[in-house]
């Protein structure tokens, strides 16, 4: 009788032994999940700041203007002056990005009314293309002036380290020759008084020339867009 109460109790105390070692075996092996499992959350927290960190070096150049601009008349946004500056960009491998902020047939006045929206990103290079369609219209050149230049104190408002570039524009000569004088000063008065990066006239090389514009003459076709492009650098790239 003493025996069997012996072996029950030694049978009872492996058991117990067994028990214990499995449940140690189970907390190591949980252990060792977590562990991994903490160090793959780390590893994954570690690609994120390096992906955040890639997106926050990227800068903005914003190209804010009209029809020319918006690329008016062209099937592929892409052949547009902004995206074949951003080609010039990714050759060199430059961590710019441009934004057509073109709207087609927009005046200064109706820039001046949408700039507080655009300003709600990030821009680090500001090019203003606006005034084409207020001297096509007629409208008073101090309208004009006054519009450009609200504009400018919005972006320097929003941010005094913008670098702003100010793309100048011509009229055709059925406009009267003081009143495209008076327009052209609109721009070179502003650059100067700003001291400004600027473009005496986009549209230099295109304006005028009937095989680099659409039917409308005044809209550049692909290979117009490519020369505005080259005018838009030269000023452009020394700033990036």
């Amino acid at each position: 009788m003493n025996q069997l109460h012996h072996d029950q109790r030694s049978i009872f105390v492996t058991a117990k032994s067994l028990k214990f070692c499995y449940i140690l075996i189970l907390s190591l092996l949980v252990s060792c999940a977590n562990s991994n499992k903490n160090n793959q959350s780390t590893e994954e927290m570690d690609e994120t700041k390096v992906i955040e960190a890639e997106v926050s070096d990227t800068k903005t150049i914003l190209c804010f203007g009209d029809s020319i601009t918006a690329g008016y008349g062209l099937d592929d946004i892409n052949d547009a002056y902004p995206a074949v500056i951003q080609s010039k960009i990714d050759s060199l491998q430059l961590d710019y990005q441009v934004v057509n902020s073109g709207l087609s047939g927009e005046t200064s006045a109706g820039g001046l009314s949408r700039i507080n929206w655009i300003l709600n990103q990030d821009i680090d290079i500001f090019l203003l293309e606006l005034g084409a369609n207020d001297g096509l219209r007629g409208i008073p050149l101090s309208e004009t002036r006054s519009n450009l230049e609200n504009i400018i104190k919005a972006v320097q408002a929003k941010d005094a380290n913008i670098i702003i570039v100010l793309a100048g524009m011509e009229l055709p000569p059925n406009m009267g020759q003081d009143y495209i004088s008076e327009f052209r000063t609109i721009f070179s008065d502003l650059a100067a008084n700003y001291e400004f990066p600027f473009i005496p006239f986009i549209l230099n090389g295109v304006g005028g020339i009937k095989e680099l514009n659409q039917a409308d003459g005044i809209h550049p076709t692909i290979a117009g867009h490519k020369i505005v492009a080259d005018n838009v650098w030269q000023v452009l790239q020394p700033l990036l």
